[in-house]
């Protein structure tokens, strides 16, 4: 049995505050995120008259913005991700062991809460990111999706929603919180906000949330296991060919 005790960092209030970084990033995110939501269906033709496909719009659209909002999340948490990496480094046959099995949990939470839920049709943001897969190249797509994606929304869903909101809000509170938008971010604007919909989004925040608690709140962690559930799913888009994909989807709904 794993003494996480152990693994909880010395106590360091100052690093649970809301700093003007803090609100710059979260800001901007919330605000980029409201505007797709609300006026998403104006992005299309401006993206059609800046770029030569739909994909390289696209993504151009996303590596802008989590690439800025990365860059003002990472100085922002800096110390917070300094402190966490160095704990990890104290145990790294946990952190080697328990990510992978981590990956392995949340994956049966999703088909168990998915098989509940009474749906297996794939969500318009995953069938959208998969479209995106196929035409844009690896080397472009992991480190967005990888490292630059997982760790903003780690940063903003556990925490600033868990860590530093949990000084003026009750703890429980910021985890439901934590899931819930979690989930909610990923389907707004392109489709209704239902249950089913949201299974695979909320078994997926369930885990993280539960991780970065167990771990102590530790950031890293849970940015590890979110990167390690995306690399695996990029490994099977960039790998399955689309054919094969498609009628393992297919074989799934069915």
């Amino acid at each position: 049995m794993v003494n996480t005790r152990r693994m909880l960092p010395a106590p360091r209030p100052d690093l649970y505050r809301f700093s003007p970084l803090d609100l710059t990033a979260v800001g901007l995110y919330v605000a980029v995120a409201a505007f797709f939501a609300l006026a998403g269906e104006l992005i299309p033709p401006l993206l059609r008259a800046l770029a030569p496909t739909p994909a390289v719009a696209s993504y151009g659209v996303n590596l802008l913005f989590y690439g800025c909002v990365g860059v003002l999340a990472l100085f922002a948490a800096r110390a917070v991700v300094s402190r966490d990496l160095k704990v990890l480094a104290t145990r790294p046959w946990f952190t080697l062991a328990m990510v992978p099995l981590a990956v392995v949990a949340m994956m049966i939470v999703t088909a168990v809460l998915v098989a509940a839920g009474g749906t297996t049709q794939t969500s318009v943001n995953q069938a959208e990111l998969q479209a995106l897969m196929r035409q844009v190249p690896a080397w472009l797509m992991v480190p967005l999706i990888v490292v630059v994606g997982p760790f903003v929304e780690e940063y903003v869903f556990r925490h600033l929603l868990i860590g530093k909101l949990s000084r003026r809000v009750n703890i429980w509170v910021c985890c439901g919180l934590s899931v819930v938008l979690f989930a909610a971010l990923h389907i707004v604007g392109q489709e209704a906000l239902t249950l089913p919909a949201l299974m695979p989004y909320l078994a997926m925040g369930g885990t993280l949330v539960f991780v970065y608690m167990w771990t102590g709140r530790n950031l890293m962690f849970s940015y590890f296991v979110h990167a390690a559930k995306n690399l695996l799913a990029a490994v099977f888009l960039y790998t399955i060919p689309p054919e094969l994909l498609d009628q393992l989807q297919r074989a799934a709904q069915g």
